[in-house]
Protein backbone atom coordinates (compact mmCIF):
# COMPACT_ATOMS: atom_id res chain seq x y z
CA UNK A 1 0.00 0.00 0.00
CA UNK A 2 2.73 2.28 0.73
CA UNK A 3 6.02 0.99 -1.15
CA UNK A 4 6.58 -0.10 -4.29
CA UNK A 5 4.38 -2.43 -7.23
CA UNK A 6 6.03 -4.67 -10.00
CA UNK A 7 4.93 -5.30 -13.50
CA UNK A 8 7.11 -8.69 -13.88
CA UNK A 9 7.04 -11.17 -16.60
CA UNK A 10 7.39 -14.96 -15.43
CA UNK A 11 10.07 -17.28 -16.39
CA UNK A 12 8.41 -20.27 -16.95
CA UNK A 13 10.33 -21.76 -13.79
CA UNK A 14 9.14 -25.26 -14.05
CA UNK A 15 10.47 -26.56 -10.35
CA UNK A 16 8.02 -23.64 -9.53
CA UNK A 17 5.49 -24.98 -11.72
CA UNK A 18 5.67 -21.92 -13.88
CA UNK A 19 4.25 -19.43 -10.69
CA UNK A 20 5.63 -16.84 -9.14
CA UNK A 21 4.75 -14.60 -5.80
CA UNK A 22 1.82 -12.02 -6.46
CA UNK A 23 2.31 -9.55 -3.29
CA UNK A 24 4.53 -9.61 -0.46
CA UNK A 25 2.26 -11.44 1.95
CA UNK A 26 1.40 -10.39 4.98
CA UNK A 27 3.68 -10.23 8.38
CA UNK A 28 0.84 -9.74 10.44
CA UNK A 29 -2.51 -10.66 10.52
CA UNK A 30 -5.09 -7.77 10.31
CA UNK A 31 -6.16 -8.04 13.84
CA UNK A 32 -2.51 -7.88 14.77
CA UNK A 33 -1.27 -5.00 12.77
CA UNK A 34 -4.70 -3.14 14.28
CA UNK A 35 -3.68 -3.57 18.06
CA UNK A 36 0.37 -2.85 17.01
CA UNK A 37 -0.14 0.30 15.21
CA UNK A 38 -1.73 3.46 15.17
CA UNK A 39 -3.03 6.23 13.06
CA UNK A 40 -0.27 8.54 13.59
CA UNK A 41 2.35 5.63 12.23
CA UNK A 42 0.04 4.91 9.47
CA UNK A 43 -0.05 8.79 8.43
CA UNK A 44 4.12 8.84 8.22
CA UNK A 45 4.26 5.32 6.60
CA UNK A 46 1.82 7.18 3.86
CA UNK A 47 3.62 10.53 3.68
CA UNK A 48 2.98 11.57 -0.20
CA UNK A 49 0.35 9.09 -1.12
CA UNK A 50 -3.22 9.89 -1.04
CA UNK A 51 -5.74 8.00 1.10
CA UNK A 52 -9.13 7.87 3.65
CA UNK A 53 -7.29 8.59 6.90
CA UNK A 54 -9.77 5.97 8.77
CA UNK A 55 -9.15 2.83 11.04
CA UNK A 56 -10.37 0.64 7.96
CA UNK A 57 -6.43 1.28 6.60
CA UNK A 58 -4.81 0.30 9.67
CA UNK A 59 -4.75 -3.10 8.63
CA UNK A 60 -3.07 -2.44 5.65
CA UNK A 61 0.21 -0.24 6.95
CA UNK A 62 3.54 -1.44 5.09
CA UNK A 63 4.80 -2.70 7.96
CA UNK A 64 2.15 -4.92 8.59
CA UNK A 65 3.29 -6.53 4.89
CA UNK A 66 6.93 -8.22 4.10
CA UNK A 67 9.58 -6.30 2.70
CA UNK A 68 8.52 -6.63 -1.11
CA UNK A 69 12.07 -5.82 -2.23
CA UNK A 70 13.20 -9.31 -0.26
CA UNK A 71 10.27 -11.01 -2.12
CA UNK A 72 11.54 -9.70 -5.28
CA UNK A 73 15.26 -10.84 -4.61
CA UNK A 74 13.69 -14.25 -4.09
CA UNK A 75 11.68 -14.69 -7.26
CA UNK A 76 14.55 -13.73 -9.41
CA UNK A 77 14.99 -17.58 -10.83
CA UNK A 78 10.63 -17.00 -11.06
CA UNK A 79 10.36 -13.16 -12.63
CA UNK A 80 12.22 -10.75 -14.63
CA UNK A 81 10.62 -7.00 -13.39
CA UNK A 82 9.85 -4.99 -16.40
CA UNK A 83 8.50 -2.18 -14.31
CA UNK A 84 8.38 -0.54 -10.69
CA UNK A 85 5.23 1.38 -9.65
CA UNK A 86 4.97 3.89 -6.87
CA UNK A 87 1.95 4.69 -5.24
CA UNK A 88 0.34 8.03 -5.17
CA UNK A 89 -2.95 6.93 -4.25
CA UNK A 90 -4.80 4.10 -2.14
CA UNK A 91 -8.28 3.47 -2.41
CA UNK A 92 -10.36 1.20 0.25
CA UNK A 93 -14.02 0.65 1.13
CA UNK A 94 -14.93 0.70 4.92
Amino acid sequence: MGTRSYVVQGKGNRLALCSAPHGAGRELSRTAARKKFTRDQLREAMTGIEYRATDAFLDEIPAAYKDIDVVMEDAADLVEIRHTLRQIVNVKGD
